[in-house]
């Protein structure tokens, strides 16, 4: 090893000391991030709800939901007697949480059946805005604190004062005829509807416009506890299904990195030693890596491939095994790419098939006749063949 290597080594081990010296000495600084998330407790996690969650209902169980709620719920319907085999509360406490139209369908077939969904939130699917007629308004020129209060008069002395984390979001519009306002929030003399409770079928869908109201911050904050107990308490004592911010896609990393990556010093020193093996492999290997002898990459002629059989069926008229071998080509990708069984295409097919890929179910269902039609038909045509090819591209572009 050449002297000036050793320099530049003794320079670099130095800086490394010097920068995890800094790191370490460094006060660690309070996360302020939203996370909302139930095992965090930062100020904006949800941590001490959670855990009083089993005080607030005695008599309830609490199922954390770690998919999404069509994910969880539908495996809990029954197609025989078109009812759920589970009952109970789904409860989420985020403020942009992640509900796409078709977890917000099945939430309010869920609740059609006598259950209740709690939601504190900021922002809300279009199926339900629609579905429940209600809107909301965010007015961003506010200042200072805000006092939220219920209308119940029993709760007249849970009113609170919260300062940090707010949002003006409030109610703008609601259906009166179905629905009954439970809070309100003030901002100075301005004065808006921030809880509300309306019905849906057999159930009840209870809306909250403040999840920072549930957060550790403002839940350690004096007496406020009072007011989330009271927010909940219009809540049936049954299961509570908590959807949890740590879904199962999220899991941790199985990496034998990740404490180090979780730890600001560490990970900087991680890199650290990254750069200065870099530094050395570049300097150590001057002039005496051998000349690489460029080789040309082999030609995908994958395509070319592909279009030569295509060409050589569709010259020779052999419709039929083209049919049958676009049928089971897209069969196959509905199993690979949806995970749903094609054996048998009937009706309940077709539904979850939609429901799955998003597609209109009438289009879904005009292209599963049009596959049941021609895997019967003893002959098919050019017609046929140009027709499923249409209809399946649709289904794939759509």
């Amino acid at each position: 090893m050449s002297k000036t290597l050793k320099i530049y080594l003794g320079i670099l081990l130095l800086l490394f000391i010097g920068i995890a010296a800094i790191e370490f000495s460094r006060p660690i600084p309070v996360n302020w991030e939203k996370t909302y998330n139930e095992t965090h407790k930062i100020p904006y996690g949800t941590f001490v709800f959670y855990e009083e969650l089993n005080n607030l209902f005695p008599d309830s169980k609490v199922q954390d939901i770690k998919v999404t709620p069509y994910e969880y719920f539908d495996d809990y319907y029954s197609w025989e007697d078109s009812t759920y085999l589970t009952s109970g509360t789904y409860m989420i406490i985020d403020e942009y949480p992640n509900i796409d139209n078709t977890s917000a369908q099945e939430l309010l077939d869920f609740a059609s059946y006598g259950n209740d969904i709690f939601m504190s939130s900021n922002y809300f699917p279009t199926r339900l805005l629609d579905s429940l007629g209600f809107k909301t308004q965010n007015d961003f020129n506010f200042e200072g604190k805000a006092e939220f209060s219920f209308t119940n008069p029993i709760f007249k002395n849970d009113s609170i004062t919260i300062e940090k984390g707010l949002s003006n979001i409030y109610f703008s519009e609601i259906d009166t005829l179905y629905t009954t306002v439970l809070g309100y929030q003030k901002f100075g003399d301005a004065k808006y509807a921030n809880y509300i409770k309306t019905s849906w079928g057999d159930g009840y869908f209870y809306i909250h416009l403040q999840p920072a109201a549930f957060t550790n911050y403002n839940l350690l904050k004096k007496s406020n506890d009072k007011y989330a107990s009271s927010a909940v308490s219009y809540l049936k004592d049954d299961t509570i299904y908590f959807d949890s911010r740590n879904k199962s896609r999220k899991t941790m990393s199985n990496s034998s990195l990740r404490f180090i990556h979780s730890q600001p010093p560490l990970k900087w020193a991680w890199r650290l030693m990254l750069l200065t093996t870099v530094l050395f492999m570049i300097f150590n290997a001057k002039r005496k890596q051998r000349i690489v002898s460029v080789k040309t990459p082999l030609k995908n002629t994958t395509i070319e491939f592909t279009k030569t059989i295509g060409n050589l069926y569709y010259e020779t008229k052999d419709h039929d095994n083209l049919i049958e071998k676009k049928i089971t080509y897209f069969l196959e990708y509905i199993r690979r790419v949806y995970y749903l069984d094609t054996q048998i295409l009937d009706d309940k097919f077709v539904k979850n098939l939609s429901l799955k890929s998003g597609k209109d179910e009438s289009d879904v269902k005009k292209l599963i006749n049009q596959i049941v039609h021609l895997k019967a038909k003893t002959t098919c045509n050019e017609g046929d063949l140009l027709r499923l090819n249409k209809a399946i591209e649709d289904f794939y572009t759509r």
